[in-house]
């Protein structure tokens, strides 16, 4: 009865946090609350309320000093000479890239933090890979298993929430778990090499300059006004200037009367007030 109950108060507030009826913290803290007086224990939520803070303070506490301690390191530029160094490192070669992708996200990955895991990693070795046309995907797969084996640190959200559901401290979990952990690490990065290999196989080991994507040749316009091309004008000699200033001759005109015969001068007696018999005079 008890578990049925436990699966549906998950099953409501998430619901009410999905359809946004409810804030997450307020769901977080209200509905347990109202399945307790569901089920008759209302007398006792106080203590339960204490018992429980009481058992979340150690790990609340180190999730705190975790979150802000690297938080201030990432702001000062901790990690600012590791990512150099692996840039360095990488170069121009697919698999040297993939390779330091996985060792760069175990290492800020010591955080506990997945955000922050994914926002240096994201942002210091994505313009290798666009330049270099490597899948995306490698690169946020390595990322991932990384981070998801560094995850176990004893600040990590996954132990820490086990140690809190079984009573343990963080410790009691991590110490037996460090062999696990450096297996886990050991399989990353061979698998980071598998694929580096691959990434390396189809592209090729390339330099960033080879990379560039060949810019297109600039298109001159030529304007409204036409098409010739100017020559330029020939500068006089010594004390002369140039002949910049002189006016340029105006272009030769066609005289459209020039080819039209005209007709034979009409006799002296005519005196434009009448008609002339010349006047309807034709070209031959």
């Amino acid at each position: 009865m008890l578990t049925i109950l436990g699966f549906t108060m998950i099953a409501t507030f998430l619901v009410l946090i999905m359809l946004k009826k409810m804030s997450p913290i307020a769901a977080l803290v209200l509905i347990p609350a109202l399945f307790c007086v569901f089920v008759g224990k209302g007398a006792k939520l106080g203590d339960y309320v204490i018992d429980g803070v009481t058992s979340l303070a150690p790990t609340a506490a180190m999730l705190m000093f975790a979150i802000v301690y690297f938080g201030v390191m990432i702001d000062v530029g901790l990690f600012d000479p590791i990512v150099r160094g692996i840039l360095r490192f990488c170069k121009a070669d697919p698999l040297r890239i993939v390779v330091g992708t996985a060792l760069l996200a175990a290492i800020v990955s010591l955080d506990g933090d997945g955000s922050t895991t994914f926002m240096i990693t994201v942002s210091a070795m994505y313009p290798l890979y666009k330049r270099l046309k490597m899948s995306l995907v490698v690169m946020t797969g390595v990322a991932a298993m990384a981070n998801g084996v560094m995850n176990t640190l004893p600040w990590g959200g996954p132990t820490a929430r086990a140690a809190t559901a079984l009573k343990l401290d963080a410790s009691d979990i991590f110490v037996p778990m460090i062999p696990a952990l450096a297996v886990g690490l050991l399989g990353v990065f061979a698998l980071a090499y598998v694929l580096g290999r691959r990434e390396r196989t189809r592209l090729g080991v390339l330099t960033l300059d080879e990379a560039l994507e060949p810019q297109e040749a600039e298109t001159v316009l030529v304007g409204a006004g036409g098409s010739e091309e100017k020559s330029p004008r020939a500068t006089g000699g010594s004390g002369s200037g140039t002949d910049a200033d002189a006016p340029s001759p105006p272009p030769p005109t066609t005289d459209s009367r020039a080819s039209t015969p005209t007709a034979p001068p009409c006799a002296p007696s005519c005196t434009g007030s009448t008609r002339c018999s010349r006047s309807r005079y034709s070209p031959p």
